[in-house]
């Protein structure tokens, strides 16, 4: 997409910004001839076809395939309360829906957010600093301002599991009282605009990836995450997992699907109990009041202690 937007306010501003983006999806079905399971895959940049000097079509088409076979065989994961790693990458989904829109100011300056007065306070575990930055040249979710004329900028969200900040639109900021942040967004000229999300990730920790598997006695790997919803005020959400494999003794055995997973935002930050090493960023587009925007989601491998798996 090539998309031009110009801004003018009656303060005096008045100014224009270019976002170039491309995106490859990919969706591979595999059958044994009585059923059939699928596989998709679709990274982005912000820029030009020069995306694919960085990213190989081949590759996109074999990870994408790879997760329909391993789904093809895979048995049904069974239900229960237990401890789930989720690799790296579009794992980061799971603090964009769980916990990032409830630090947007259009939910946290009407009173509408479990994240409502808790500045300064401890909210994560201290293994955990999230960041939402609209700066990262190249990135989905980056702009050089947002649809109110304001720059973006890095926003330290949370940093050793204390609450530093909130995403702030021009409403929210007269609403809190607070400066704006740059994450002002919406679909098009036809939505007003509103806080949200650029490129959001949690940021490498202090645990080696291969400690976080081998510390697990049995649970989840969640290799592959996939959509999910919330409810800001109450932090409630719900993950579904498009590649998942059973840990016994710290080793991943066989491949599950069917597996979602449940909690709260609010549980789910201080249970985060290991963070790795390997940051990755995974690509979407984020539906919220202001339309559909492009967001990048993004973490390192995590260890939740414990969490509720919706299965069979």
């Amino acid at each position: 997409t090539d998309h031009t937007i110009l801004i003018a306010n009656s303060e005096g501003l008045y100014t224009s910004d270019r976002h170039v983006r491309t995106r490859i999806a990919v969706q591979a079905v595999a059958s044994d001839g009585h059923e059939n399971q699928s596989g998709s895959a679709s990274p982005g940049r912000g820029m030009g076809l020069e995306m694919f000097d960085f990213i190989s079509p081949t590759e996109v088409g074999k990870s994408a395939a790879e997760t329909a076979l391993v789904n093809l065989r895979a048995g049904y994961c069974e239900a229960g309360q237990m401890t789930v790693a989720i690799e790296n990458g579009f794992g980061g989904v799971i603090f964009h829906e769980a916990c990032g829109h409830s630090l947007e100011a259009t939910s946290v300056g009407i009173g509408m957010s479990e994240m409502c007065g808790k500045l300064g306070q401890k909210v994560a575990n201290e293994k955990v600093t999230a960041i939402d930055d609209g700066t990262i040249a190249g990135a989905w979710g980056s702009v050089n301002i947002d649809d109110e004329g304001n720059p973006t900028q890095r926003n330290v969200l949370i940093e050793n599991g204390i609450l530093k900040g909130y995403m702030v639109d021009r409403l929210g900021s007269r609403r809190l009282g607070m400066a704006m942040t740059g994450n002002s967004r919406r679909q098009s000229y036809s939505y007003e605009p509103t806080s949200r999300m650029t490129n959001t990730f949690i940021a490498n920790g202090p645990d080696k990836n291969e400690d976080i598997i081998a510390s697990i006695e049995y649970g989840l790997y969640a290799k592959q995450m996939g959509g999910g919803s919330v409810n800001p005020l109450t932090g409630a959400f719900n993950f579904s997992v498009n590649e998942g494999y059973i840990v016994r003794n710290g080793k991943i055995c066989e491949a599950v699907r069917g597996a979602s997973l449940i909690g709260t935002g609010s549980e789910i930050l201080q249970d985060i109990d290991m963070v790795g090493q390997n940051l990755a960023t995974g690509q979407g587009m984020c539906g919220s009041s202001s339309g559909s925007v492009p967001t990048d989601v993004g973490q390192p491998l995590i260890r939740v202690s414990k969490i509720t798996v919706g299965g069979r």
